[in-house]
């Protein structure tokens, strides 16, 4: 069998991986111990994305007439290629994650949503957070006002339960007004009183001298 016929398959599975992938990322994985190199394979596999090292040859061959074409330049030397059909971001920043306790592992060029990104993009695609986070983060944000809303409310209903004495107090309040405005009544009436005293004793003096001359 020809050797073209045994890579055939490879190639095609290749092709079959990349078809609906929204994130490729290659890597130069060299240096990586046996170690690292199962525990990078672990956690990209509970994260969902396939990780893989195939020849240069073949990816190239699967890559042709594809967005991930663009890979090509990037084929040296070995290499590892990283897929996610779901989270765009998630092998760029898992891989670097990964990095971080591994610094061998390199970031080569990756091709997200159609677009070429060099080594530099994709550490800047690395740093979106997660859309679990991102879905987290807006949550949150939702939860702030509707919380804030609550506790509004909760001291509307407080309060509106305290202002049921200050409403009866208010009631009461033109009751009093009335008296204050009936007391300087009374007191005018009493004041009257005296000034008519005053006049009966007048009347009574004056007719006081014509009785006098009558006696004369």
């Amino acid at each position: 069998m020809a050797k073209v016929e045994l890579k055939q398959p490879i190639i095609d599975a290749i092709a079959a991986d990349v078809a609906d992938a929204k994130s490729v990322v290659l890597v130069d994985y060299r240096g990586l111990t046996v170690a690292q190199d199962t525990q990078l394979r672990k956690e990209m596999r509970e994260a969902g994305i396939t990780y893989k090292v195939y020849k240069n040859t073949m990816m190239r061959r699967a890559f042709e007439g594809t967005d991930f074409a663009g890979l090509d330049p990037y084929l040296e030397g070995p290499s590892a290629i990283a897929i996610s059909n779901d989270d765009v971001t998630a092998p760029a920043r898992l891989l670097a994650k990964f990095a971080k306790t591994a610094d061998v592992l390199e970031f080569k060029a990756g091709v997200v949503e159609g677009e070429l990104y060099d080594v530099d993009g994709l550490k800047e695609l690395a740093a979106i957070p997660s859309r679990d986070e991102l879905l987290a983060k807006l949550f949150g944000s939702l939860q702030s006002p509707i919380a804030n809303f609550a506790r509004v409310l909760k001291q509307i209903a407080e309060n509106g339960g305290e202002a049921a004495p200050a409403e009866e107090k208010a009631e009461e309040a033109p009751a009093e007004e009335a008296k204050a405005e009936e007391a300087p009544a009374e007191e005018a009436k009493a004041e009257a009183a005296p000034a008519e005293e005053t006049k009966e004793e007048e009347a009574k003096t004056e007719e006081t001298p014509a009785e006098e001359g009558k006696e004369e």
